[in-house]
């Protein structure tokens, strides 16, 4: 059956919709701009807490702030869940599933202790600035290198975005499968090393003993050299891409209530993925 009209929300739905959801007004904007510092602030709090000296004078108010945060994004996603058309499908969704692995470990610290340090998996989160950023046109004028970066400057931005979120769950899971020692006696000094081999740098004051550590640590140093080669590949292709099509697409701002699908045409009416009306 047919979903009926977003006009038959009530008033208040579809406001809290448009701020929640949706980045083209003032309202939406500084919603996702607080989400954003939010996740960063509850993850800064995580990391903070796995630094002994640290967690020895503070812990106690770190763990209160955690707890703050656990809820504030706990009432965040009952109000997406509330304000959508279909909660089942935004529960099933992608950002739907990550928003609520962000709220369970903390929870789950009330039977398993370590877990709340997988708490980082909140900066998948992060990836919601790109919906704030997608109207960035990136064009300019000056020499053809600086145009260049200017013009790839989202891309890599994108790229960078994902390298830290991996470096920062990589550099968590090996502080977890270590158990602290071997040198990975904090997150901050486990993501450290995850920069070391990511970079192919490899100094070698870090290294994993364990089995598992071991083969994580291999999985990395692999990566490391795709990594490496896709900001030289993004630059090269603008590089060679004709300046007057090297502008990047603009994008409606407005999130389907029915499916949540973005990205639609500047002058789209219906939603390119269902066919309901936006």
């Amino acid at each position: 059956m047919k979903p009926a009209p977003q006009d038959s929300a009530p008033d208040w739905k579809r406001t809290a919709y448009s701020v929640i959801f949706e980045s083209d007004t003032p309202a939406g904007r500084a919603f996702d701009i607080a989400l954003l510092l939010a996740i960063m602030l509850s993850v800064l709090a995580v990391m903070l807490e796995s630094v002994h000296s640290i967690n020895a004078e503070y812990g106690h108010y770190l763990r209160v702030v955690e707890w703050i945060f656990t809820g504030l994004f706990a009432l965040e996603y009952i109000a997406r869940l509330v304000v959508v058309r279909r909660p089942l499908t935004y529960a099933l969704s992608l950002l739907g599933i990550i928003d609520f692995l962000a709220i369970v470990p903390t929870l789950a610290t009330l039977v398993l202790g370590g877990s709340r340090y997988l708490l980082v998996i909140r900066t998948l989160r992060l990836l919601r600035v790109f919906r704030i950023f997608k109207l960035g046109q990136f064009v300019g004028e000056g020499e053809f290198i600086v145009t260049a970066l200017k013009a790839s400057r989202f891309k890599i931005l994108v790229f960078l975005t994902a390298v830290t979120t991996l470096i920062i769950i990589v550099g968590t899971l090996m502080y977890v499968v270590e158990g602290g020692n071997n040198g990975f006696t904090s997150i901050p000094k486990s993501i450290y090393w995850a920069i070391v081999t990511v970079t192919t740098v490899g100094y070698g004051d870090i290294s994993p003993v364990t089995v598992p550590g071991q083969a994580l640590a291999s999985v990395l140093m692999i990566l490391g050299y795709a990594i490496i080669a896709v900001p030289t590949g993004i630059v090269s292709a603008q590089m060679a891409t004709p300046r007057t099509t090297a502008q990047a697409p603009t994008y409606k701002q407005v999130v389907c209530h029915v499916c949540q699908a973005g990205d639609h045409h500047p002058e789209a009416e219906y939603c390119w993925r269902c066919g309901e009306k936006l």
